[in-house]
């Protein structure tokens, strides 16, 4: 039997995990951020999903982050549809990420374990969440009329380099199940992320990252996902989760598994800023925070000529 995910709280539609535009001399582009943002929503994501890994989060500072996310409400952005990323490695960076989402009424915060030190216990990161949530709660406590109070796991150990076993996930639920509504599975293999239904669903909301998962997630009641790909192709992703067995469903599913196997010999970040910079004619999103290499105006045309074998050009989103 099908087993679906709960029907209260899902992650309504598709959140794109922004790209975090900069300027020449290395700042975030507030107006480009802004409106990426405003566009994005306007091709009917349900919201966006700021400093994930697509956005470089962890690169950049807790003032920089916030300064960020509040340009995004002062532009016309609702907080409400912000599912903002306060993953970093120091617990206080954490902490001051996650209540400034919380005060300014966030959907809410999708958290990575910190990962820096490897081999850590499940003990050590519940701790952690439970400190972020401790604060959280105490911010959420002294608001009018807040939002609910809503925490997304987030799995990623092939870059993060330690990820979220079912002991911890397990444990964070029995505590605080009010505040902990789903996982964002990033670790791009469906078994686990099968696993995580079969273990956590219908209490826990269960999103992949890697979207030609989608369509076996959206079988199941997944009604969403945090996803890269949805900088640029917001409706074709949204189509694979919530129309799964449409007629033009493989279609979809072909032209994803063309464009991310195309991309395989770039490094994502870099590549997805090139495919927006040959979509706008606009250079400005090139640039990248170091350790990351952005790509040049001299690697477009090789980029877009890699498009064009994987039909991305001709489908236009």
């Amino acid at each position: 039997m099908t087993q679906t995910l709960p029907t209260v709280d899902r992650l309504p539609g598709i959140w794109p995990a922004m790209l975090t535009p900069l300027r020449a001399d290395g700042a975030i582009d507030h107006e480009r951020f802004v409106r990426h943002g405003l566009a994005l929503l306007a091709s009917g994501c349900g919201g966006l999903t700021p400093f994930g890994t697509t956005g470089e989060g962890p690169s950049f500072s807790v003032a920089e982050r916030i300064a960020a996310v509040d340009a995004l409400v002062a532009g016309g952005i609702p907080a409400e549809r912000l599912l903002v990323s306060t993953s970093a490695c120091a617990l206080t960076d954490l902490i001051a990420l996650t209540e400034h989402a919380t005060r300014i009424g966030a959907w809410g915060t999708m958290l990575m374990p910190p990962f820096f030190f490897k081999g850590m216990s499940d003990a050590g990161v519940v701790s952690v969440y439970e400190q972020v949530i401790a604060a959280a709660r105490a911010v959420h406590a002294g608001l009018d009329a807040p939002q609910p109070l809503r925490l997304m796991l987030y799995h990623i150990p092939q870059v993060a380099g330690i990820g979220l076993t079912h002991g911890v996930i397990r444990e964070l639920l029995a505590r605080h199940a009010d505040i902990v509504v789903g996982v964002k599975d990033s670790q791009c293999q469906l078994a686990h992320s099968l696993s995580l239904l079969e273990a956590f669903a219908p209490q826990l909301m269960v999103h992949v990252g890697n979207e030609p998962d989608l369509p076996e997630l959206g079988r199941r009641g997944s009604t969403g996902a945090v996803s890269g790909l949805a900088n640029f192709i917001p409706r074709t992703v949204h189509r694979l989760v919530s129309q799964p067995d449409a007629p033009g469903t493989p279609g979809d599913l072909a032209h994803v598994q063309a464009l991310l196997g195309a991309l395989g010999g770039y490094a994502l970040v870099p590549a997805f800023k090139g495919i927006l910079a040959l979509r706008d004619n606009d250079l400005g999103w090139l640039p990248v925070r170091a350790p990351l290499q952005a790509l040049t105006p001299d690697d477009l045309p090789g980029l877009q000529a890699t498009l064009a074998a994987a039909g991305h050009p001709q489908r236009p989103d």
